[in-house]
């Protein structure tokens, strides 16, 4: 049943992208309509397919790095829905809805086994740890794609060409608005989520730091992150170096969230099951 979930999520999450890459074309609410149903009805068997996976582990599945990707795929496409309703931004789609797929194919590239029960996983300390930082990357995840969204019309500006992109793309100054609210939103759930996960490693491992590869990425991170608010309240930043600086903060989250649990051996390496 999780499998059939999943694979109904992913087949709605390609139609919402083609749905939406059509709306990038043919300006009809009715498109844009179709669309975020299709993403909306992708999440809900996307949920199911978590909740069957977490009922028959016992435990929350995140512990594999195809349940971690799995489960960001998720947030980032309930995070979208979501903030789609308040902002009203439809072309938002039409960047975010590729993402996802891409995301939910990656998981088939993964490993699908089954980590015996441990009551490591169990801590709420785990639990805020994981669902903090798992919501501000899907945060940070839309403020890249609306940094993407910035520089495109930044360069149609540029060469002053006005042609049918430029007309379905937001003006600059609203595209970098929801790139601040995005970032301001998400920096403090992504402190929040590694003093979480710094207190359980104390508990664990009776030490808060233990030079774990992931560790040190996600500090990298934080820090490139607390850079990006630091210049925007105080310098002003905005524009083109927000943009460029937010692209380059996702993709420093990708390798953390990739490379770490995959490739780099630590204590977070759980994921594929080798500790």
């Amino acid at each position: 049943m999780e499998a059939l979930f999943l694979v109904i999520a992913t087949l709605c999450y390609l139609c919402g992208t083609v749905g939406y890459l059509v709306y990038l074309y043919h300006d009809r609410e009715r498109i844009h309509w179709i669309s975020w149903s299709a993403m909306l009805i992708g999440a809900v068997f996307h949920a199911g397919a978590i909740l069957i996976r977490s009922v028959q582990i016992g435990q929350l599945a995140f512990t594999t790095g195809q349940e971690a990707i799995s489960l960001f795929a998720w947030m980032f496409v309930a995070t979208y829905l979501v903030l789609q309703l308040r902002l009203q931004l439809r072309i938002l789609g039409s960047f975010v809805s590729p993402l996802a797929v891409i995301f939910m194919l990656s998981t088939s590239l993964l490993p699908s086994q089954i980590l015996p029960k441990s009551e490591l996983f169990k801590s709420g300390w785990v639990i805020l740890h994981v669902s903090t930082l798992f919501l501000a990357n899907a945060l940070f995840a839309l403020a890249f794609s609306v940094a993407i969204m910035y520089l495109l019309q930044e360069r149609h500006i540029k060469r002053k060409n006005f042609g049918f992109l430029y007309m379905r793309l937001p003006p600059l100054e609203r595209l970098d608005s929801i790139g601040h609210l995005c970032l301001i939103i998400g920096f403090p759930l992504m402190t929040g989520g590694l003093v979480a996960g710094f207190a359980y490693a104390s508990i664990v491992w009776q030490s808060p730091w233990n030079w774990d590869p992931k560790e040190i990425l996600s500090i990298v991170t934080w820090i490139i992150y607390a850079v990006l608010v630091h210049e925007r309240l105080a310098v002003g930043w905005r524009g083109r170096r927000a943009a460029w600086l937010a692209i380059f903060g996702f993709s420093v989250i990708l390798l953390t969230f990739m490379g770490a649990n995959l490739l780099l051996k630590g204590h977070h390496s759980i994921y594929t099951g080798k500790m």
